[in-house]
C-alpha cells in the first residue's frame, strides 16, 4: 500500500515540469489577449490559474519531503486552493485580479529565462559562487571551492574516484573538513535569489504606473535582495560547513526524517532560520517598494481579500500616500 502510494505521488511530481510550462504559456497568451480584448482574456486567465493549483499541488512533496523545506512545502500546499479561489473569483467578474494574474506571468518572464537557458543560469550561478566566496573570505573562511572532488585527490579522506552530487556540471562546490566528516555545499539556481527577484520584479511590472517609479522600485528592491542573498549563502556556509548549529540534534532529525546528524546544522542554518528570514527580509522589501510604489499593494490586497474575505486598505496601515496611477482599466 505504501509503496502504490509512494509511485502515486513520484507519478504527481513528474508532471510539475510540463505542468508548469503550459500554465506559464497559458499567463503569458492572456497577458496578450487582454491588451487586444479584456472579456476574452478572462477564462483564459481563469484556466490559467486552475493549472497553477494543481501545480502548486505537484510540488508539495518534492519541497516538503525531499527538500525539507517546511516553508516552501506548506506555501505550496495552502498556494493551491489560493489559486483554484483566485480562478472562482476571476470567473465571477472580480476585474481587480487581472493585475494579480499579469504579476504572475511577469514572475515568470524574469524566473523561466535562468531556468531554460543554460548559459544565463550558469554565469548566475558560477557569479553567485565566486561572490559567496569572497563574503566568506572577510570573515576570515577559506574553503576550497571545485567542480570535481578529484580536484581534492590530495587532501586525506578524499579518494580520486569521489563525486559531487549534483545537476551541473558547471556548479561549483565549496568542500569543508572537519573532525572526521566531509561536507560539500553547492551553490545551485536556487541559491541565486532570482525567484525572490521574480516575486518582486513581476509584481512591479505588472501594475499601471508611470515607468519612472517602476524603475526606481526595481532599483532599490533588487540590489537588497541579491546582496542578502549572498549574505544567505554565507551564513549557511559557515553554520553548515563548519557544524556550528547542531542544535537538538534528535527532535531536527525526527522532525525533518534526517538520517545523517551532520544534516543538522544544514536544516537550522538553511531550512528554519533562512528561510524564515527570508520571509521577514521580503516583507520589509515590500515596505520599501511601497513607499515608491503605492500600487503594489493593488494585487497584495487581492490575496488577502481572498484569504480572508474582507477588503483591506494597506495604505492606511502602512501609513502610505496613494499616488494616482497612470491611467487604465483595471
Amino acid at each position: 500500500m505504501l509503496g502504490q502510494l509512494g509511485d502515486a505521488i513520484a507519478t504527481v511530481s513528474a508532471v510539475a515540469q510540463p505542468l508548469g510550462w503550459l500554465t506559464f504559456a497559458l499567463f503569458l497568451f492572456a497577458v496578450g489577449l487582454e491588451y487586444v480584448d479584456r472579456d476574452r482574456s478572462r477564462p483564459v486567465f481563469v484556466l490559467a490559474w486552475l493549472l497553477f493549483g494543481g501545480f502548486w499541488l505537484t510540488m508539495v512533496y518534492p519541497w516538503l519531503v525531499v527538500d525539507d523545506s517546511f516553508v516552501k512545502g506548506v506555501g505550496a500546499l495552502l498556494a493551491a486552493p489560493l489559486a483554484v479561489l483566485v480562478a472562482r473569483e476571476f470567473a465571477s467578474g472580480r476585474d481587480s485580479l487581472f493585475t494579480l494574474s499579469r504579476a504572475i506571468a511577469f514572475m515568470g518572464l524574469i524566473y523561466v529565462p535562468v531556468v531554460a537557458i543554460t548559459p544565463v543560469r550558469e554565469w548566475l550561478i558560477l557569479t553567485v559562487t565566486d561572490q559567496t566566496a569572497w563574503g566568506l573570505s572577510l570573515l576570515g573562511y577559506d574553503p576550497p571551492v571545485v567542480a570535481e572532488l578529484s580536484e581534492l585527490s590530495h587532501m586525506p579522506g578524499v579518494g580520486p574516484d569521489d563525486e559531487i552530487p549534483k545537476d551541473n556540471a558547471f556548479e561549483n562546490t565549496f568542500v569543508f573538513f572537519g573532525d572526521g566528516y566531509r561536507i560539500t555545499y553547492s551553490i545551485i539556481v536556487a541559491c541565486t535569489g532570482i525567484g525572490s527577484m521574480a516575486v518582486m520584479g513581476g509584481l512591479v511590472t505588472a501594475v499601471r504606473a508611470p515607468p519612472r517609479r517602476k524603475l526606481k522600485a526595481l532599483a532599490i528592491a533588487l540590489p537588497i535582495i541579491y546582496v542578502l542573498n549572498i549574505v544567505r549563502n554565507v551564513f549557511i556556509a559557515v553554520n553548515y560547513g563548519y557544524q556550528k548549529m547542531h542544535l537538538f540534534p534528535d527532535a531536527t532529525m525526527l522532525l525533518f526524517g534526517a538520517d545523517n546528524y551532520l544534516r543538522v546544522s544544514y536544516l537550522w542554518a538553511d531550512r528554519i532560520l533562512a528561510q524564515i528570514g527570508s520571509v521577514i527580509a521580503m516583507l520589509v522589501i515590500f515596505w520599501l517598494v511601497v513607499r515608491e510604489l503605492p500600487e503594489v499593494m493593488q494585487p497584495v490586497e487581492e490575496v488577502l481579500y481572498l484569504v480572508t474575505g474582507e477588503e483591506y486598505d494597506l495604505a492606511a496601515a502602512l501609513n502610505v500616500d496613494e499616488e494616482s496611477p497612470a491611467p487604465a482599466a483595471d
